[in-house]
Formats: C-alpha cells, sequence, structure tokens
C-alpha cells in the first residue's frame, strides 16, 4: 500500500477515534500525526520533527495578533461597550418589523467587527438583547434563533482570528486583502438574517418600533462614536500601512481597556481574571497550531494533498460539482469540528485543489471561513449556538426548529460567496491589495 494512504488512513482515522472517545481536538492532532510520522521516519526522528515543527509552526508574529484580539473581545466583553452599540443600531433598525430582533443583528454585526469574535457577541448582545425581547412579547425561541445566527458575522467582518489563523497556514496571503474581502460576505449574511427577521416578524405581528426622538438619536450617536472608532483606528490603520495586524491586535486592546475605563462600566478588579481567560482561550488556540504543525508536516511530505486531488479530480473535473462537494464536506466537518482546527487541517488539503481551478487563495479563504461559520450555529459542537441558549435559558431542541430558515438562507449566500468570486475579491482588487 502506497506510504501516503497509509499515513493519510492513520492520520485522520486517529483523529476520529480520538475525537470520538472525548479526546481534545489538539491532543487527537498530536498524537494521529505522530504515529503517521512513525510510518516515514524512525522513532528519534520523529520525536524530533514533531518537536521542531511545533516550534516552527509558531515561530510567527502575524499570530501574535490572535491572543491580543481575544483579550481586546473580552475586556469589550466586560467594559459597557456593547450597551452602547445596541442603542446605536437602534437607530438603524428601528424602523423595520420585528425591529428590536432587527437591532440584534445589527449589534451583532457592529460588536463582531469590533470584537472579532462570534462567541463574543452572542454573549454579549444576547445577553443585552434576550430579557428585553421576552419583555417586549418575542417568542424567546425566535429571539435566540436571531441572536445566533447573526453572531457569526463577526468572524468574518475584520478583524476576524479564523481568518488570521487561515492567513498563516495559507503562506503568502495579504491579511490586509483577507480582512477586506470578509467584508461582503459577513454584510451580506447579517442582511439576509435582517430580511428573514422582516419575513417572520410580520407573520408573527411583532411591528416595527422606533420611538427615539431626533435628540435621542444624536446622543446615542455621540456615546457610540468613541465604540465605533475603534473600527476606524485598526482597520485603516492597517490599510494605510501605518501598522500591521498584529500591531493593530495590540492597539485594539490599549484603546479598549482605556474606553471601558473612561466608561466607568469596567471593575478594575476584574482584570485578572479578564487576562487569565484571554490567556486561557488563546493557550487553546496556540496549541492547535502547533500540533497541526505536525499534520501539514506530514500531509507536505507523503504529498497527501495530492493524492486527495487525484482522487478527487477521478470523480469529475467539473468546478461546479468539484466546488459543491468540498462545501458538502466542510459543511460536514463543522457540524462537529471548531472553525480554528478545521482551518488547519483542511486549507493545505483544499487549498491547492481551488487554485488549480482557478480560484484566488482570498475567495477560497473567505470559503472556508464562511462555510465552517455556519458550524459554529448548527448541533452537536455548535459553539454559538450553546452560548446563545446559555444567555438566554432557552433549549437547544425548541431553538433549533426556528433557526433552520435561517441556516437555508445563509447557505443560499454561500452559494454566492462559492461562485460568484466578485464577492470576496470586488473589494480587495479596488483596494489594490490583490495584484
Amino acid at each position: 500500500m502506497d506510504m501516503a494512504l497509509i499515513a493519510a488512513l492513520i492520520m485522520f482515522g486517529g483523529v476520529i477515534f480520538f475525537l470520538v472517545v472525548g479526546t481534545p481536538i489538539s491532543v487527537a492532532v498530536g498524537i494521529s500525526s505522530f504515529a503517521a510520522m512513525l510510518i516515514i521516519l524512525p522513532t528519534k526522528g520523529a520525536m524530533l520533527t514533531s518537536a521542531q515543527r511545533m516550534f516552527v509552526g509558531l515561530d510567527s508574529f502575524a499570530l501574535l495578533a490572535i491572543p491580543f484580539f481575544i483579550l481586546a473581545g473580552n475586556i469589550m466583553n466586560n467594559g459597557g461597550i456593547a450597551i452602547r452599540l445596541i442603542n446605536f443600531s437602534k437607530i438603524i433598525s428601528g424602523f423595520f418589523p420585528g425591529s428590536l430582533a432587527q437591532t440584534n443583528v445589527v449589534s451583532n454585526m457592529l460588536f463582531g467587527s469590533i470584537s472579532g469574535s462570534g462567541v463574543a457577541s452572542a454573549a454579549a448582545v444576547g445577553g443585552i438583547m434576550s430579557p428585553i425581547q421576552k419583555k417586549e412579547g418575542y417568542d424567546p425561541a425566535f429571539a435566540t434563533a436571531v441572536n445566533i445566527a447573526s453572531a457569526p458575522t463577526g468572524m468574518l467582518i475584520p478583524p476576524s482570528n479564523t481568518l488570521i489563523v487561515y492567513a498563516t497556514v495559507a503562506g503568502s496571503v495579504s491579511i490586509s486583502a483577507l480582512f477586506m474581502g470578509g467584508y461582503l460576505p459577513g454584510v451580506l449574511w447579517g442582511l439576509t438574517v435582517m430580511i428573514m427577521v422582516g419575513f417572520m416578524a410580520k407573520r408573527r405581528g411583532y411591528i416595527a418600533k422606533h420611538s427615539m426622538t431626533l435628540a435621542d438619536c444624536c446622543k446615542v450617536t455621540v456615546d457610540a462614536i468613541p465604540s465605533l472608532s475603534l473600527i476606524v483606528v485598526v482597520i485603516g490603520g492597517i490599510l494605510a500601512g501605518v501598522f500591521t495586524a498584529t500591531e493593530a491586535s495590540a492597539i485594539a486592546v490599549v484603546y479598549s481597556l482605556i474606553l471601558s475605563l473612561g466608561y466607568r462600566s469596567l471593575d478594575i478588579k476584574k482584570l485578572p481574571e479578564i487576562f487569565l481567560s484571554a490567556a486561557k482561550m488563546s493557550s487553546i488556540v496556540i496549541f492547535m497550531l502547533a500540533t497541526s504543525s505536525i499534520m501539514s508536516w506530514v500531509m507536505a511530505f507523503t504529498q497527501i494533498p495530492a493524492l486527495i486531488a487525484d482522487n478527487l479530480l477521478s470523480v469529475t473535473d467539473n468546478p461546479i460539482i468539484i466546488l459543491l462537494i468540498i462545501n458538502v464536506i466542510l459543511l460536514f466537518v463543522g457540524t462537529f469540528m471548531d472553525p480554528t482546527p478545521a482551518v488547519l487541517i483542511f486549507t493545505p488539503i483544499f487549498l491547492p485543489i481551488c487554485m488549480a481551478l482557478g480560484m484566488d487563495p482570498v475567495q477560497f479563504g473567505i470559503l472556508l471561513v464562511f462555510n465552517l461559520s455556519l458550524g459554529t450555529i448548527t448541533p452537536p459542537v455548535g459553539p454559538i449556538l450553546f452560548t446563545g441558549c446559555k444567555v438566554s435559558g432557552i433549549s437547544i431542541d425548541s431553538v433549533v426548529r426556528t433557526l433552520l430558515p435561517f441556516f437555508f438562507a445563509i447557505l443560499l449566500i454561500l452559494m454566492l460567496v462559492t461562485y460568484v468570486p466578485a464577492i470576496s475579491m470586488a473589494i480587495p482588487e479596488i483596494m489594490g491589495l490583490i495584484g
């Protein structure tokens, strides 16, 4: 049997086995990849190479952006920024049917574009909006479904930790181009949820409710400007070349900390707890990156991506069908695997195939993250699904049925992202980020 096939069976079979028995994904990937490496190298060589690849995999300045953006998101979650964005969102969404639910969607898009985390958005915005919607007579399952369906927009609208991870794995892909490429798909996701909310709100009798006067709107806008300015500072600074994405992440931490203290919404005594929480979350991601580096080496050495590509292309040479197969695989994977490890595992496999079909790495990155983001709102793993249900106190069973129409509507946008390159590529090309 071919060495590449044996290594692939050991590696991917091992990952599946360890996940079934409840092993953490990073440990499952590390052990399985090391076992596959023993097929290629002697024991001592496999141990030395594994250790070396773990260190080399983390030797990237860009990766520092991940813990900083996670910390910034934690500070924002506790610093009173969410409520100001929610109040500002009411100005935009108050005229639409189901105005409170619409406010939830817009707030998730804004908070996600600042924190870069869908889970943080679901927790911060959902924790505030769910009780308000319940008080106004909204069905708790509907309110929770809206919050869950719109929270992943923060994984596409920059800054996005998942896109940073993809850029690291994919190689010479501009983080700035990926950030700009994520804007339109992320906004389309949010607008799709808003349209669905409008139709469902009319059927349920949830009317538009905009009680804010012009003076109130001005006051709320002025109050929200410092929070909204973070988007301009971080993204504007990256695009202008003033600082890198990593430096921008550190600036985001300092800015959000000063802002939260200025709002007097952040208890200084909670800072150690916030830092510790960010460190724990960062360590999970960083360790996953380290162990996946072993897997990447094994795949590159044994040419597993080429083996998979040859088998996939032997089924059909129709690009439309191939991309559809890739999407189906990723949708399935996303139901039981978090986006970060999925990006680390499947980028080396599917990126060469998509590039052979003429797809730009930026478009593939957006397609990959968009697809896997859908997995965050689906059982059995769905971190945003669980977070949204937890903050609203609603069972998953009662939410899933209401969530399904949103899922299928977002799925249509995924197809557009897959087959219409301009959705991902137009903004980066206009801004000269792609040659």
